[in-house]
């Protein structure tokens, strides 16, 4: 999940209180998000260059704080405060609304047809009236690289562009021209670059050169102008130098070129209503036209809140406790969603939740039972009798164990009693973990594969759990022997279902001692098959399970086994070969 750094300071003045930090972790858990770490500038500074240096008493507490993957709206310092703010009735839910002006007086954005060809999407936004400061400032340039990285998918949706507004003269056009006929001094340069030089120039940015191939090989690349031909962006790339933003930037122009519409629009709301706070009139986003290549007319942004309609007894039945309409109503405010009661044809209550341009994650009604589960305190839900809507009482469902998750832990004390240690590994590793460690080739038909990864130590999903249970061994070859560890885990395959891959839940586990333990994996196999009521059986016989020769490049030949279950093979086991043992670096070569 996304990680934010903000200053602890900065934060409690935002809040309006001081919090000691075990105060504060508790406020984050029960807000669903969690304090990662604290620490200080300097201190990551120092971490870096591994220098030894005390920490000086004046340094600024930094928080970094954990948040949910799809709450966009808590990427920055503004819109956390805000949330937390509402959240512990500190300030009511704020609405955001468009400026009163008129069509005509609107700032137009004009969309060329040749934008079609390589990123069809703007909408635009003004924010008037801003004042920064140098925090403010840097949180609104770090809100743009987490949206980039999130969302926008390192710029490949969605590209944001912030300009002085000052500095320009509308109307704006939007168009996709030859490279060699975009010329513009770029930010942070003194002079101007023709777009195809200005390509070459950034392949040696360590930064921008990540995003070069978005539009390197387009025959056009989409540029953005005002009234007098000054360049605004070239987006996903860089902005130009002429409409930089400052500490003194009163009026704050906003552009999002996309691929994807709607995440375009999710974008633009996070930005303004984020820094709309700092407005002279708070809360006030000025709106754009924007008229695209047919003549047809959008004003943006759309900060219309839509309706959706849940029954009491969907979210109480969900969660496992019985709860008031008023006290659900309470909960959802405290989550920034407008609650109102309504009663349906069959006297059912139900609720109108307003959901805000703030919470774009608010899909499905399970997403309000969620927020709903948040506010009333995941720790204070009890395995308890709720009475439904026909006034018996039952369990609720959502805490009864599915039968796979059941079998599982069955397994996990099974095992354990035996006398092994249970270790849990990442279920991502690298393309080499996968297949050459384990002496197995890449057929692409197997393994599914991670686009864009940030490591490469986390290219793919795992197709076995035996690149992690290794792994632990080579990082404890040290420990006293015999080491025996075992992992109950889910792996994933590719498949032919509307997904295009499957999950598949696994145990595997490991001997390492003096001697090669295929005797007590052996065992192992026999005790597992045996708590789960499958009988030794004959080969061929498919009432119960039996072992026969296999040939598995990982493990040594004329040493290993396949299990075979009803026909079908269930399993394997084995000495693990040599070069394997190498590879790893479990055994030095």
């Amino acid at each position: 999940m996304p990680t934010i750094s903000v200053g602890r300071d900065r934060l409690f003045a935002a809040l309006g209180k001081t919090y000691t930090q075990e105060e504060f972790e508790d406020l984050c858990f029960s807000f669903g998000i969690e304090l990662d770490d604290v620490t200080t500038e300097k201190a990551i500074v120092r971490k870096e260059k591994h220098l030894e240096k005390e920490a000086d008493e004046d340094e600024e507490i930094i928080y970094k704080i954990e948040i949910p993957a799809n709450r966009y709206d808590l990427l920055c310092l503004e819109g956390l405060a805000q949330a937390l703010r509402v959240f512990c009735g500190f300030q009511e839910i704020p609405t955001y609304i468009l400026s009163d002006i008129s069509k005509d007086a609107m700032l137009k954005m004009h969309v060329k047809p040749e934008t079609s060809l390589i990123r069809p999407h703007v909408v635009c936004a003004v924010l008037r009236g801003l004042t920064f400061d140098k925090v403010r400032y840097n949180s609104f340039i770090d809100l743009q690289d987490k949206l980039h990285q999130n969302i926008c998918r390192r710029r490949t949706l969605v590209a944001i562009g912030t300009h002085d507004l000052d500095k320009l003269e509308g109307p704006f056009t939007y168009e996709a021209l030859p490279p060699s006929s975009i010329n513009f001094t770029p930010l942070k340069q003194e002079r101007s670059f023709r777009a195809d030089e200005l390509m070459e120039f950034y392949k040696s940015d360590l930064k921008l050169k990540k995003f070069l191939h978005i539009i390197e090989d387009s025959p056009v690349y989409p540029v953005i102008y005002d009234s007098k031909r000054t360049v605004l962006s070239l987006p996903p790339i860089i902005n130009g130098a002429h409409s930089a933003i400052t500490l003194d930037t009163k009026n704050v122009f906003i552009e999002c070129t996309a691929t994807d519409l709607t995440k375009a629009k999710i974008v633009l709301n996070t930005m303004v209503t984020a820094f709309a706070e700092y407005c002279e009139n708070k809360f006030v986003i000025e709106p754009v036209e924007v008229i695209s290549s047919d003549g047809k007319s959008h004003i943006y942004p759309d900060l219309s809140v839509y309706n959706m309609e849940v029954s009491l007894s969907y979210i109480t039945g969900l969660i496992g406790v019985s709860l008031e309409a008023e006290e659900v109503t309470k909960f959802l405010n405290r989550m920034q969603l407008h609650a109102k009661q309504s009663t349906s044809d069959n006297k059912q209550c139900n609720f109108i939740v307003s959901v805000p341009p703030t919470r774009s994650d608010v899909l499905h009604p399970c997403d309000v039972m969620e927020d709903v589960a948040i506010a009333y305190g995941f720790n204070a839900i009890k395995d308890q009798a709720i009475v439904d809507n026909k006034g018996s009482k039952r369990l609720a469902a959502s805490l009864t164990l599915l039968p796979l998750n059941e079998l599982s832990d069955l397994i996990r004390k099974e095992v354990a009693m035996i006398g092994f240690t249970e270790v849990l590994t990442f279920i991502l590793c690298s393309k080499k973990e996968n297949f050459s460690m384990l002496n197995r080739k890449d057929d692409k038909s197997k393994a599914v594969i991670i686009g864009n990864p940030r490591s490469s130590d986390f290219e793919a999903v795992r197709t076995s759990l035996m690149p992690g249970i290794l792994k632990t061994v080579a990082h404890n070859k040290d420990h006293p022997k015999p080491i025996k560890i075992f992992e109950v885990g889910d792996i994933a395959i590719l498949d032919d279902n509307d997904v295009g891959a499957k999950n598949l839940r696994q145990l595997a586990a490991l001997y390492c001692g003096a001697n090669a333990g295929f005797e007590i994996i052996h065992g192992l196999v026999d005790k597992v098959m045996e708590k789960n009521g499958i009988t030794f059986v004959s080969p061929g016989d498919k009432s119960g399970y039996y072992i026969e020769r296999s040939d598995e490049p990982e493990f040594l030949a004329g040493r290993q086994a396949r299990i075979i279950y009803k026909g079908k093979q269930v399993g394997t086991f084995g000495i693990v070969h040599p070069e394997v043992l190498v590879i790893t670096e479990i055994v030095s070569s």
